[in-house]
């Protein structure tokens, strides 16, 4: 038996503040398109008998009928295909949700939070899906496989070991206990990152939403027989999100900065963001700095520099910028003090000195 497995492609996400580019949250949105399209031709190409999307195949709260639309016309060129859908945390089966009042094609299956079996030629497929945007108790860990000896898959949205009190709310299985279910393959979503060691596969997002999902994204293909599975990663993204340090320490001025920034080679599929690191001897506005960048494939710049100058030493000068330098010492001395205000206290010191030089 063939599938395809998939998930987290949150068709309509607004990527808000994924660039200081106004446009790249629309260019990802096409991605999106493109990549679904390329899961059902690749599906029509090789005879594939079933697709399993494990949850959080849009978003609930900004997702358009037309895209709803559009998802179910691309499936019905695949009527062959049996199409299983697990609604996760951002589309969940609600009572007014598209999943609950479109009518969808022959060949879509949406589960619900109770959890069913579909029963295919040698294979039962076992599925369970959220009816809201949190799940604590999905009962997964209860259900008892009815025939051995058929292929057993379960298609789901959650995670697995989670420990932390936000990822108990989504869902939490434990490795163990599924395990010991014996199924042959379990179709899972939420993490968007690629994982299939295991039988316990996640295919990550199959595009990704930005520098915090680097790396490439795609579906899992897989071939299953019982007590045999191979399976195959298969990149969809054709845009990778890149990061690249740049160390400042000797670096003296705006404009040597820039310079330094416009050198970098680039590849023409890479969105990058440009981290500073180091001592930094000037003022820097990351936002004033995308503007003069000649590659737009430079589409973030974060500064993570500290301050070079040594406010201590000033403070023996009995001069204007000395005294200066105690103030600002006994304003960064205070305890309790947030990120935020220490940030502020450094863009002043920066500021003064500039002006007192």
């Amino acid at each position: 038996m063939k599938f395809v497995h998939i998930a987290d492609i949150h068709f309509d996400r607004p990527f808000v503040n994924l660039s200081d580019r106004a446009t790249l949250g629309d260019l990802r949105r096409l991605a999106q398109r493109k990549a679904f399209k390329k899961v059902i031709e690749y599906i029509k190409e090789n005879d594939i008998s079933y697709l399993f999307i494990s949850g959080d195949l849009y978003e609930h709260k900004y997702v358009k009928q037309s895209t709803i639309e559009y998802i179910n016309n691309l499936c019905k060129e695949i009527p062959n295909t049996q199409i299983l859908i697990a609604p996760g945390n951002h589309d969940p089966y609600l009572k007014h949700s598209y999943y609950s009042t479109f009518q969808w094609n022959d060949n879509i299956k949406i589960f619900s939070s109770k959890i069913e079996k579909i029963e295919g030629q040698d294979v039962d497929i076992y599925g369970y899906g959220f009816d809201d945007f949190y799940c604590t108790d999905s009962k997964i860990e209860q259900l008892e496989i009815e025939n051995p000896d058929r292929i057993n898959i379960l298609v789901s949205h959650g995670t697995i070991d989670g420990s932390s009190l936000g990822e108990k709310q989504y869902n939490p299985m434990s490795r163990k206990k599924l395990e010991e279910k014996g199924f042959d393959y379990i179709a899972l979503g939420h993490i968007h990152k690629p994982d299939y060691q295991t039988k316990m596969v996640y295919p990550g997002s199959m595009i990704s939403r930005g520098f915090d999902e680097l790396g490439e994204h795609g579906m899992i293909v897989g071939e299953i027989q019982k007590g045999k599975i191979d399976l195959e990663f298969v990149p969809l993204d054709e845009e990778e999100f890149k990061e690249i340090e740049i160390e400042i320490t000797n670096i003296y001025s705006k404009e040597e900065l820039i310079e330094k920034i416009n050198e970098i080679t680039i590849k023409d599929n890479e969105f990058v963001k440009i981290i500073l690191v180091g001592n930094r001897n000037f003022e820097i506005d990351s936002y004033d700095l995308i503007k003069y960048m000649e590659n737009d494939r430079i589409i973030k710049i974060k500064d993570n520099t500290k301050l070079a100058v040594e406010l201590t030493k000033m403070t023996n000068e009995n001069t204007l910028k000395g005294l200066f330098a105690k103030k600002m010492l006994e304003k960064l001395s205070k305890e309790d003090m947030t990120q935020e205000e220490i940030n502020v206290i450094q863009k002043a010191i920066e500021i003064g000195l500039e002006s007192l030089l």
